[in-house]
């Protein structure tokens, strides 16, 4: 009888969090007569997957379907064609709208603070909406949990009553990220969000999101047009040009090794630190 050690199976690999499947979204062709207009392929076959905890940078110039891909995974637009999992859940048809644990879970960050608040409504009220919508707690235990967010994106409750207008582009985005975070999400897709602040701020903007990062554990779709910010935010990047991703790797190889040609091209547009 052979006593030979039996071969150890290899562990299971873990299930992404987000997983994103043949995406495709196709507007139809616009116009009549004889001078009808293509279809526009606002993204054409995408793939990638995200682990839980994980920062994804997803870069490409502006046009490029990023901001049409975060709003399929968002559920504001239904894709032409592809899957999106979540946790294992084929979500791609859900009602995201309408899917309580989904919309706890799943949560994303404008790239605009100026339009996406709400100006007629108070920071407390904006970042307080989500937790009446979702039926979470009582009264007094939502304020302690809008005063706690406030602090934790580095806002005084003292300015709860103030409205959007009252703030400056920072501040504003600190509202942004604290009503994303008012459900306790596992993932934030940050669509280009300190594209629209000064670079001052940037810096504040994207050290707050590491911190948040780190000590709630979520993951991050990390969306931009700089590849300067993705580097510092994500370990590993993809390239997204015409709808389509065309190299995906981690940031050290991103950046020393390019290997597709748009790739290439984006690391040569980048403004040196010291122009003479």
């Amino acid at each position: 009888m052979s006593l030979a050690a039996r071969p150890r199976a290899e562990p299971a690999a873990p299930t992404p969090l987000l997983r994103v499947e043949g995406i495709v979204k196709h507007y139809p062709p616009s116009g009549g007569g004889f001078r009808r207009a293509p279809a526009v392929k606002a993204v054409d076959g995408v793939d990638f997957t995200l682990n839980a905890g994980e920062t994804l940078g997803l870069v490409g110039e502006s046009g490029c379907g990023k901001t049409t891909l975060s709003a399929i995974l968002v559920g504001l637009t239904r894709p032409t064609a592809g899957r999106v999992w979540f946790d294992g859940q084929d979500i791609t048809a859900l009602n995201r709208r309408r899917d309580a644990r989904l919309c706890r879970d799943f949560q994303i960050v404008f790239q605009d603070p100026y339009a996406s608040l709400n100006r007629r409504m108070t920071a407390f009220d904006i970042i307080g909406e989500p937790l009446i919508v979702h039926r979470i707690g009582t009264a007094p235990e939502r304020q302690s949990r809008i005063y706690a967010l406030m602090r934790q994106v580095g806002l005084d409750p003292a300015l709860a009553q103030r409205y959007p207008a009252e703030f400056s582009g920072g501040q504003r985005q600190r509202i942004g990220i604290a009503r994303a975070l008012a459900l306790r999400p596992r993932l934030l897709i940050l669509d280009e969000p300190v594209s629209a602040l000064d670079v001052s701020i940037q810096a504040q903007i994207l050290n707050l999101l590491k911190t948040l990062q780190r000590d709630h554990g979520l993951a991050y779709l990390f969306i931009s047009h700089d590849l300067r910010v993705v580097r510092y935010m994500a370990p590993r990047i993809a390239v997204m040009y015409q709808g389509r991703i065309v190299e995906t790797g981690g940031r050290e190889q991103i950046f020393s090794a390019p290997a597709h040609p748009y790739t290439r091209a984006l690391l040569a547009a980048i403004p040196p630190a010291e122009p003479r």
